[in-house]
């Protein structure tokens, strides 16, 4: 049952086949997010220009990156553009726009808090990690930059999501177009010192980074203010409301759980792996920079995940919200499915991308080679985690998240500890891993988590 005074794009939202529907929404968002994915594998180039050392730094600091990105753009993202997307559908139209307002505030706090918190414990943390020498000074010089000055990565992603549960999926695309199209080309002069540019080394590819975060939350900004897209945020802030707040955070919250339990994930199996020399941490680099690599791809089909689970469960439409979960899902497991599987057929042609020396090399294709054919199982369950968030029922997810943290660190721990296995023991605890996360997220689905939220709204 649907109620008129709904735009055009929110219709769309609730009416029609799911399959092309879906693929409507995220077409924009799987281009905007692939050349996002370019980014990563040129970062990743210009890094492995620099040696052995400064990959390993950045197995050392490119998770708490991705924390950030994961945060922003996933986790209180997704909340942002769930609440904005069922206020509108609502008919709440000054509500949805007050929500931008609080999600922007929301952002800029956490951002402010995570800056902190890495100013204080960050090089002490690397250190615990198994960072030493050059490796670490590699860490520390790429984090204190992109860590330092995340408020513009908060503040681009925030912007976005807003705009996604507006229904706009086009301005954010052009938005990650554009940076990607400034920042390409800046990390390789300012890593490598290309032309007049000075050579920064690692530095030089986070201040990259931050400098197009910043151009996209300029063009994004513009595009709220002036009105142009689904919902338009005021000049003037409103008054501050709790219960907007805590609205965001009450999925949001939960939410994040799960990318820092990822992130714990990749964190502690880093230490294991540091166990076992630079050239192997070089290699977890590589090789997980195309795991890190699926999380955009399937983000291009989450956020559009998310938007139409949220409003058709805004609309009462349950049956519906589960079809788009369930036809998103089997998507995204065909699509990483297909890119681990490739890659674990032949993985040189991906280690090679990025260096020559060959126990490096060695070490990304023994990982690949396990992994990649179980990528399909962290396809399904990180896009059935997006939609879990428009259903506003994101605890199952986090549990999973849980258990695949015990399942990686606690398997590895004994594989490498108590039973004093080596290196190639590793990835075959991470597909482990990947398959309850998978299997998990779809049986909470199929067992009701949706249908037990909806009725508790």
């Amino acid at each position: 049952m649907v109620v008129k005074p709904f735009s055009p794009k929110t219709q769309r939202l609730l009416q029609g086949p799911i399959a092309p529907a879906l693929a409507r929404l995220a077409a924009p968002n799987m281009v905007g997010f692939l050349v996002g994915s370019g980014v990563m594998v040129a970062e990743m180039w210009f890094v492995g220009q620099l040696g052995t050392h400064a990959l390993a730094g950045l197995a050392l600091g490119y998770p708490l990156y991705m924390l950030v990105m994961m945060l922003s753009a996933g986790a209180l993202g997704g909340a942002m553009a769930a609440t904005v997307a069922r206020a509108i559908v609502a008919g709440l139209t000054r509500k949805a726009e007050d929500l931008g307002w609080h999600a922007i505030i929301t952002a800029m706090a956490v951002a402010g808090l995570f800056t902190g918190v890495y100013l204080l414990f960050g090089g002490a943390f690397y250190r615990l990690l198994g960072g030493a020498g050059d490796s670490l000074a590699a860490a520390i010089a790429y984090s204190d930059v992109v860590l330092v000055g995340g408020a513009a990565i908060w503040l681009s992603n925030t912007l976005s999501s807003i705009l996604r549960g507006g229904g706009d999926m086009k301005t954010p695309t052009l938005a990650m177009l554009g940076a990607a199209a400034l920042q390409i080309p800046l990390g390789g002069a300012l890593a490598l010192g290309w032309g007049p540019f000075p050579e920064m080394g690692i530095a030089g590819v986070a201040w990259a980074a931050l400098i197009a975060f910043g151009a996209s939350s300029l063009f994004l900004a513009v595009r709220l203010f002036s009105g142009r897209s689904g919902i338009r945020l005021h000049p003037v802030p409103p008054a501050l409301q709790w219960g907007l707040f805590r609205e965001i955070l009450a999925v949001g919250g939960v939410a994040s759980l799960s990318p820092i339990l990822t992130v714990t994930t990749v964190v502690l199996l880093t230490a294991l792996v540091s166990r076992f020399g630079e050239a192997a941490l070089a290699g977890l680099a590589i090789a997980s920079r195309l795991e890190f690599l699926l999380i955009p791809i399937i983000f291009g089909i989450g956020a559009a995940m998310i938007a139409m689970v949220g409003a058709n469960m805004g609309a009462g439409q349950l049956a519906r919200a589960h079809c788009i979960g369930w036809t998103g899902g089997l998507a995204a497991a065909a699509i990483a499915g297909a890119i681990g599987t490739a890659t674990a057929l032949w993985p040189g042609a991906w280690a090679g991308i990025f260096t020559e020396a060959e126990p490096v090399r060695l070490a990304a294709a023994l990982y690949l080679t396990t992994v990649g054919p179980f990528f399909a199982f962290r396809g399904l369950g990180l896009s059935l985690y997006f939609a879990a968030q428009g259903a506003g029922a994101v605890t199952w997810p986090v549990v999973f998240t849980a258990v695949r943290l015990v399942v990686t660190a606690g398997g590895g721990f004994l594989a490498v500890e108590t039973f004093g296995l080596g290196f190639d023991a590793l990835p075959v605890v991470v597909a482990a891993s990947m398959v309850v996360l998978g299997l998990g997220n779809a049986a909470s689905v199929y067992a009701g988590a949706w249908r037990r939220a909806n009725a508790a709204a």
